[in-house]
């Protein structure tokens, strides 16, 4: 794909090939960018020396853990959804490829307090940055474990973070033009409950959704909540079952073999709201190239990649 093609593609879905992590404009006010793409142990995944000889061969291959920035350009605002182990990267991504100001980061919104979405705190604090008063959006029960458990409640003692209380299904203005709202979704809550967010630009919707157990454990349907939005980032964990070499009970993702199946009978239009995102390092549809992937991109469904602008 020739570097002018690719721009065009990025500018609506993004790219698929390296360019993709590349300096990106867009005339758009508001958008949501893609600043990761995989489930909490990333990519290359811990014990894996393969993963670790193929980023050597060509570093482009490091798969950052899911998070996204939403960006307002008109009042000069930018927010991070999930603090996830690579943040350092991805905070730097959100202001030298997009917004430039004086904040590294005006808002952090978390979904729970599995490692790979809430433990980049920890660059905030005295041994790292030292910042003061970086607003962090938790529900309650993440707020409560931020607050009386170590090293994070160092975090809010010193003020480097400043906890903002978030309540399920109410919005938060977070400029004139952006509005996020937290929902529960079913998850395996040892330590604070889950939410996704649905966040709402003047044009357009997005669900964001990254951990979730099997959807008919979500008091909603899947399929009527994306056909209300125009993007809908989902959990896409796992391909299918006997993926990895442990029970797959333990981690109840929905397969992305099992939600193409509750989209079967959708139009193409529907089926192209789905963008598939946190896959973990053992799912083939990580692999752009993979035949996987490919099949299920040919009946409209998306894959986000880092680099990837939505616009609202």
């Amino acid at each position: 794909m020739n570097y002018i093609r690719c721009l065009l593609v990025v500018f609506v879905f993004g790219c698929t090939n390296h360019s993709s992590v590349n300096k990106v404009e867009t005339d758009h006010e508001t958008y949501i960018t893609i600043l990761g793409v995989a489930q909490d142990g990333g990519y290359p995944h811990i014990n894996n020396p393969n993963e670790f000889s193929s980023i050597e061969k060509d570093s482009e291959n490091k798969k950052y853990v899911v998070s996204l920035g939403l960006i307002d350009k008109n009042e000069k605002k930018k927010f991070l959804f999930e603090a996830t182990p690579d943040m350092p990267f991805q905070l730097n991504l959100l202001e030298s490829n997009y917004l430039k100001t004086d904040k590294i980061v005006d808002g952090v919104f978390l979904t729970h307090a599995h490692m790979g979405h809430y433990t980049g705190l920890m660059h905030f604090g005295r041994e790292a940055m030292g910042v003061k008063n970086i607003p962090v959006y938790a529900m309650p029960k993440m707020r409560s474990f931020l607050e009386q458990n170590g090293p994070w409640s160092q975090l809010v003692a010193l003020n480097n973070v400043s906890l903002k209380q978030l309540r399920k299904d109410s919005a938060v203005n977070v400029t004139k033009q952006l509005k996020v709202t937290p929902f529960l979704v079913p998850h395996r809550d040892e330590f604070s409950e889950t939410v996704g967010y649905k966040i709402e630009g003047p044009s357009k919707t997005a669900l964001f959704i990254p951990d979730i157990d099997k959807w008919s454990k979500w008091e909603k349907d899947v399929v009527a909540e994306v056909k209300r939005v125009d993007y809908a980032l989902i959990d896409a964990s796992f391909f299918e079952d006997g993926e990895i070499p442990r029970p797959m009970s333990e981690v109840p993702h929905p397969f992305i073999k099992e939600t193409a199946a509750l989209f079967k009978n959708e139009s193409p239009e529907v089926k192209s709201k789905v963008i598939f995102i946190h896959f973990n390092h053992s799912n083939p549809a990580l692999d752009p190239n993979s035949e996987e992937r490919k099949e299920l991109e040919k009946i409209g469904f998306k894959f986000a990649v880092r680099g990837m602008n939505l616009p609202l």
